[in-house]
């Protein structure tokens, strides 16, 4: 007996094919029916009588936004140096733009999300270059710099952990009598040369000369304004001369007078703004064709204050950074007011090394002739 295989049922897949097809059709075809939906309900709300007029704090706050970081440089600094304050914290405004995107929202207000078009071009313009990382390979020498922090518990770690940083040329800052030998027995098997001025050290691979201090806390017509605690102050700067296989290297490491924030006198900033001149001062009478300058100026390089300085030297994260390079505090970086500049030299990458157990983060840059 002949048995006959059993026939198989017709199938169906062309019938799924062509189903999902259509599917997607209609799934794509209903969701821009929805986006044609709020665009006609949005242009219909738009146009009635009184929807440009919701939210006019809103819209104006946006506006003053924008404008204040576009005019941040005629913001006066005779009133509790109110410009330098704006222009140290600048960066930050933009976390205005969300907070402001969401009230318009809320009070569905047209006029304010395009006012906030002044604030967001104002944003990109200033700090929109910050963003790309500019660094590229290459560089004749690494250079390194911290603030260790006087209160440091734990200097002998933070030594251990910039000794591999593999800089060449390593600035500290905030240095005491006795945290510097913890950094001097730390740092000596990678660094045979080191010079200690006060509380400002350069520890280098390459044999240093020509060191000497730099009072930067009293200097010409400006000892007028020296504050009699000054006159105490350890010294905060030197001036030394590095031996590279390039030639002769001029290095600044510096560590500026503190800021402060306080109701009477507002954003007090007047032992550095004494620093700021005389260094700038020294670094404009320096012969040298090539000079580095490291170390914690307690002011950013938008601050209007810091022009002396900056106006000579290039910022290496400005140059060569990628993104903002916030150094301080260390727990959530705010600012970067530690900083590397130079003159005669070309960054080619600036980046922050990893965290001490000091209250600044270090920084480093690899620079080429």
């Amino acid at each position: 007996m002949t048995s006959t295989p059993p026939t198989a049922p017709p199938s169906n897949d062309h019938r799924s094919d062509g189903g999902d097809a259509a599917s997607g059709t209609s799934r794509a075809a209903r969701a821009r029916g929805r986006v044609r939906g709020l665009v006609r309900r949005g242009a219909r709300a738009a146009a009635r009588p009184g929807t440009w007029r919701r939210g006019p704090l809103l819209t104006a706050s946006a506006l003053l936004l924008g404008l204040l970081m576009l005019l941040h440089g005629q913001l006066p600094n005779g009133f509790g140096n109110l410009g330098s304050l704006v222009e140290t914290l600048l960066p930050w405004f933009g976390g205005f733009v969300p907070l402001l995107l969401a009230a318009a929202l809320w009070r569905r207000s047209p006029a304010t999300v395009v006012a906030l078009l002044l604030p967001v071009v104002a944003w990109v313009t200033l700090f929109g270059g910050l963003l790309a990382d500019k660094s590229h390979a290459g560089g004749d020498l690494t250079v390194a710099e911290q603030n260790v922090n006087a209160g440091n518990p734990d200097p002998a770690g933070t030594a251990r952990s910039l000794a591999r940083s593999g800089a060449s040329l390593l600035a500290l800052v905030e240095l005491t009598p006795r945290a510097t030998a913890d950094y001097e027995r730390g740092l000596a098997g990678t660094y045979p040369y080191h010079t200690v001025q006060g509380t400002v050290g350069l520890w280098s691979r390459l044999p240093l000369s020509d060191t000497r201090t730099i009072d930067i806390m009293d200097f010409g017509p400006l000892a007028a304004r020296k504050p009699a605690a000054a006159k105490l102050t350890a010294n905060r700067a030197l001036r030394t001369t590095v031996a590279t296989d390039r030639g002769p290297l001029t290095v600044y490491v510096a560590h500026l007078g503190s800021v402060r924030v306080t109701p009477r006198t507002g954003f007090w900033t007047t032992s550095r703004d004494i620093g700021v001149q005389a260094l700038a001062a020294a670094v404009a009478a320096d012969p040298s064709p090539r000079v580095l300058l490291l170390g914690d100026l307690n002011g950013t390089v938008d601050d209007r204050e810091l022009g002396g300085l900056t106006s000579q030297l290039r910022s290496a994260q400005v140059a060569a950074g990628n993104g903002f390079g916030f150094t301080w505090p260390a727990a959530f970086p705010m600012v970067r007011i530690d900083q590397i500049l130079v003159r005669g030299l070309t960054p080619d990458s600036s980046w922050i090394l990893p965290a001490t157990t000091s209250d600044h983060l270090p920084i480093a840059a690899r620079l080429s002739w």
